[in-house]
């Protein structure tokens, strides 16, 4: 269910450079908002793609151009994601004179003034009095979605033996790269979960799989008599998170591992070649909160409380929106007892681009 508000709906724009990964973080958010929203996507051209979010915003894409993504009027709220589009979150600040509510999700690598809340999962080291921590990342499958996909008809997955498992394989990385004896070690242990344990499993696969392992996943699911999704709509990810007992998922996305512990399901997390200190971070924080496990490894199917960072983040929108709101409006009070002074609303022109 939406979360619950007293005053008129507010507008939101969603601004991406249309990265799936940024784009599923903003949508989650603002459908957890529950209010209507607008997707506005960002593509600079080079040499501006280059420089920002430091640089100015293209100028094919300003405001005053036919088919700009920023044409006014300027949103209540705007949420952003991506380097790309912070320039542009920047921009919309200042032309709408302040009065668009900026929300940021994750480090848009200039400081945390670069919108009025910014989210980080706690594995970034970005902090201050505006900045919102959680343990993993926001997403589109919240408590409510999921228990509405438990109730719908999947006869596909109900013939699957008993554990049903979530399968969620990524792939090379910048971080990770799942060599030959990775892609093998990740089958062999499929196989011995689905004969060991007789599990059904249910598997997905990204456009990052390489595909000697996408067709070994393939392979693996005919003849054991598995689900693998190919990659055409619909895309039953939800589904599978939801009638999951137990989740495999790869080490090279925190998104994926994000999705997959708001279930409250036991993630058991498989770890190709390579490696990074602010996942290894991530992973060690859920490994602490009981939520992820090795693998290959025994099969966990004991549950915990969900761990779902996206109602924690609209509810702060909502609340730092309500004082940003309040704000305003004395700030106009103020302005009409005493028209010589400046409008507290205007933001200073720091940035025109």
């Amino acid at each position: 269910m939406p979360i619950s508000r007293e005053t008129a709906q507010p507008t939101v724009w969603i601004v991406t450079d249309g990265k799936a990964g940024d784009l599923a973080q903003c949508v989650g958010v603002a459908d957890a908002l529950g209010f209507a929203r607008e997707i506005r996507q960002v593509a600079p051209r080079p040499p501006f793609s280059w420089w920002l979010p430091f640089g100015p915003t293209d100028p094919r894409e300003w405001e005053s151009r036919p088919g700009s993504p920023l044409t006014p009027p300027y949103p209540d709220i705007a949420i952003a994601s991506g380097r790309r589009a912070a320039g542009y979150l920047r921009r919309i600040r200042h032309r709408s004179g302040g009065r668009t509510f900026t929300v940021f999700l994750k480090d848009p690598r200039t400081g945390p003034n670069a919108a009025d809340l910014i989210w980080v999962p706690e594995h970034d080291s970005l902090r201050g009095r505006n900045v919102l921590v959680t343990p993993t990342s926001p997403h589109r499958f919240s408590r409510e979605k999921l228990r509405d996909l438990r109730s719908l008809s999947a006869p596909e997955i109900d013939r699957l033996k008993k554990p049903r498992v979530a399968v969620l394989v990524g792939g090379d990385s910048r971080h990770h790269k799942f060599t030959e004896d990775d892609q093998l070690r990740l089958l062999n242990g499929l196989r011995g979960l689905a004969e060991e344990e007789t599990a059904g499993l249910m598997i997905t696969a990204s456009r990052r799989t390489p595909p000697a392992l996408a067709y070994g996943l393939a392979s693996l699911a005919k003849s054991g008599g598995h689900l693998y999704w190919n990659g055409t709509k619909p895309n039953p990810l939800g589904l599978y998170l939801a009638r999951a007992d137990a989740i495999v998922a790869t080490a090279d996305s925190t998104n994926m591992i994000g999705e997959a512990v708001a279930t409250g399901k036991p993630v058991h997390v498989f770890h190709p070649n390579g490696g990074h200190n602010k996942i290894n971070r991530f992973l060690g924080n859920l490994q602490r909160l009981g939520a992820i496990h090795p693998f290959p490894g025994p099969l966990k199917t004991t549950t915990y409380e969900p761990i779902d960072a996206t109602p924690v983040i609209a509810e702060r929108i909502l609340a730092d929106y309500a004082a940003f709101r309040r704000q305003q409006e004395q700030a106009n009070c103020l302005t009409d007892v005493h028209p010589d002074l400046p409008d507290l609303n205007e933001r200073p022109e720091a940035d025109r681009h």
